[in-house]
């Protein structure tokens, strides 16, 4: 079916359909607005040498051109100095395809992915806690039915607004809401008690929160006895953050950490989830861990209505990391450093093992190498846009300017794409069959509605020509079915076994949820209820202890900086920021600030206000609100030109799960005058 150009679609809701019984944010409502001809790319585009511009292109022409760079660079440099960088927006068969086609075709282990900069902290803490990581053990519908909630740096009121329905559920149940949150969102206004922490103090107010709840004896000594291991070491840990000093790190009153802990403790069954705040962090995954530590201690994880989960921030955030394109695994969630991880998946791909490259370089390493002495010459990028996205863009934008090759497969020109040697334009959600794993793990079918454009082709098929130019002609296929079934054989026995499904089962149930190993079984909506999935069956805690940031405010740079989206804009904006309703709502960036802070500056309302960190600088208009504490500003992320608020994050990296640190940087803020123009789309990709 063609699309009319004069009508580009309409998005009809769902009622029966269990996650959100159809209910629908803006930018889904809006989204047909992008299948437009006038705001997508049509075609491919070429650059015919270093500062030129680019010109259309015919597919032969643009894959020959890049298959034949890439050859030149692997002969020349090695197979590691060509990279591949993908999306967590990217469906499970484009990822697993991305994944295969970099160890099999381009036998390079660079390969990593943007999802490293959403969910990794929280994934290392729940694979290090309970052995798997899935971002909900539970289905979102258990959410009312819990005592108490606490949403640590989650603001789902603008970023999930479906789900808010589960939170005004569990408060027409009796259930207590908890947030923490440096800034009193929409979220936080929903909440029972609103703990309003520092930027950088969730790992010290998790511990503070353990320590009352031992102290209040509120400890469930028989789960902790019979289904963990490593209490008294996190025990010593919690004692040593008594609330005096948790409050004197976080800022949050002793009261306020009495009640708290409290009305978790006492509750018959709590739940915490996590979002970015306090996972984007140089100390991301020991702060999770800490916050993990506490639904251990008290019982509350293994069984109904209870447990840690992570909120994942994109539109395939768990089933993005699950199957081949972070640096560090193969399809099944399973561990590239694992021989037999890695015999299975070879015998599927019909490779030797050993031919099959060792883990690479983590996303924002990857990015860091390009152009660099051994590193990265040649860049494969699908579904990402890090001249906005990155930490430190100004810095990334030079190093992807530096590449021999840039290849860039996207649905728009974005920022990162204008950069490119070769612009390849792709289908996206309602031109393409493909499947996507939400956060409770389950697996979930979308069918093409409409033919995209003439010029507009697959990742798949992308895929599946560029491996043949490149001496692989089989074991491509361009059909998502096909592939799906391949990713089956691959991911059979591994954490996230997809093995028992198919598209016609998914059709059927309205989703499955994995592990699902054989086509009988009945999914797993709910994990750990009978043993962890650690070798012992028991859950870990954590020991950590509070650690500052990568960065802390000093003289020269007197405030925290904070980051995070806004309602009506998605992740770098590329595609949200050509809807005109969208960009009506949320036409700019801007620097949130406390009105004592715009006080001492002088600035009122609307004025440009400059931001600057030890990286960048970025100019926006003041907003002024008491939603947020006097010692922070926050801007959000969606934006580039001169409000990018990723000229200005610090690219410190979490050591386990090499995480950047978005969420807190030490920053100065002045009048600026005039006040900054939006960038026309050449400027904003400088």
């Amino acid at each position: 079916m063609r699309l009319d150009p004069a009508r580009p679609g309409e998005v009809l809701e769902r009622p029966e359909f269990p996650v959100n019984l159809g209910a629908l944010c803006g930018k889904g409502r809006t989204a047909p607005a992008l299948l437009a001809r006038d705001v997508r790319l049509t075609g491919p585009l070429l650059r015919d040498a270093p500062g030129a511009p680019l010109r259309s292109a015919s597919w032969p022409e643009a894959l020959d051109r890049v298959a034949a760079a890439v050859a030149s660079t692997r002969a020349e440099h090695g197979p590691d100095a060509v990279g591949v960088f993908g999306g967590g927006g990217l469906t499970n068969e484009k990822a697993y395809l991305l994944g295969k086609f970099a160890r099999v075709v381009l036998g390079t282990a660079n390969i990593d992915y943007n999802g490293r900069f959403c969910m990794s902290s929280a994934a290392a803490a729940h694979r290090r806690a309970f052995g798997l990581d899935r971002g909900l053990p539970f289905p979102l519908a258990d959410i009312p039915h819990t005592g108490c909630l606490v949403l640590v740096g989650a603001n789902p009121a603008e970023t999930m607004p479906p789900a808010v329905r589960y939170l005004r559920e569990l408060k027409e149940n009796g259930g207590r809401l908890i947030v923490v949150d440096p800034r009193r969102t929409r979220t936080a206004e929903l909440a029972d008690l609103h703990l309003q922490t520092r930027p950088g103090g969730d790992l010290a107010l998790a511990l503070g929160l353990l320590h009352l709840v031992i102290a209040d004896g509120l400890v469930d000594e028989e789960f902790v006895e019979s289904r963990t291991t490593g209490f008294e070491a996190a025990r010593a840990c919690a004692m040593a953050h008594w609330p005096d000093r948790v409050e004197r790190i976080t800022g949050v009153p002793e009261h306020q950490l009495g009640r708290a802990a409290r009305m978790f403790g006492e509750a018959p069954s709590a739940m915490v989830l996590t979002a970015r705040g306090p996972e984007q962090h140089s100390k991301g995954t020991d702060t999770v861990g800490a916050w993990i530590d506490l639904c251990l201690a008290t019982g509350n994880s293994g069984r109904p209505y209870a447990g840690y989960g992570c909120l994942t921030g994109q539109g395939n955030g768990q089933g993005g990391r699950e199957h081949g394109q972070k640096a560090d695994q193969l399809p099944g969630y399973r561990s590239i450093e694992d021989p037999a991880a890695r015999e299975h998946v070879a015998a599927v791909w019909g490779v030797e093992a050993d031919s099959l490259p060792g883990p690479g370089r983590s996303a924002y390493e990857l990015l860091e190498s390009l152009g660099q002495p051994g590193g990265v010459r040649a860049l494969l990028l699908a579904g990402s846009n890090p001249a906005v996205s990155a930490p430190d863009a100004a810095h990334v934008s030079r190093r992807l300017r530096s590449l021999d090759l840039l290849v860039v497969a996207d649905v728009v020109l974005s920022e990162t794409a204008r950069l490119a040697d070769v612009v390849l334009p792709v289908t996206q959600w309602a031109e393409e069959d493909g499947t996507t794993t939400n956060l409770e793990g389950r697996v979930i079918l979308r069918r093409r509605a409409f033919d995209p454009p003439e010029g507009v082709r697959s990742e798949l098929w992308v895929l599946r020509e560029l491996a043949a130019r490149l001496g692989v002609p089989e074991g491509f296929p361009a059909e998502a079915e096909a592939v799906f079934e391949e990713l089956r054989r691959a991911s059979a026995g591994g954490d996230a076994d997809y093995a028992g499904i198919d598209y016609a089962r998914i059709a059927a149930e309205d989703g499955v949820f994995w592990p699902c190993p054989t086509p009988r079984h009945p999914g797993t909506p709910r994990l750990f209820l009978d043993r962890f999935a650690t070798p012992d069956g028991r859950a870990r805690f954590a020991a950590v202890t509070h650690r500052p940031a990568g960065e802390e405010p000093d003289e020269a740079y007197p405030l925290y900086l904070t980051t995070g989206r806004v309602l009506a804009q998605y992740q770098s904006g590329a595609q949200t920021r050509r809807v005109p309703e969208l960009n009506a709502a949320a036409p700019g960036p801007y620097v949130e600030l406390h009105p004592g802070l715009a006080a001492r500056l002088g600035v009122t309302d609307g004025e440009a206000l400059a931001v600057t960190s030890r990286r960048g600088r970025a100019v926006a208009p003041a907003r002024i609100s008491d939603a947020i504490r006097p010692d922070t500003v926050f801007m959000p992320f969606h934006w580039a030109g001169a409000g990018r608020a990723n000229s200005l994050t610090n690219p410190a990296l979490d050591p386990v799960s090499r995480m950047p640190e978005f969420k807190l940087c030490a920053v100065r803020v002045e009048r600026a005058e005039p006040a900054p123009r939006h960038a026309t789309p050449e400027e904003a990709a400088s």
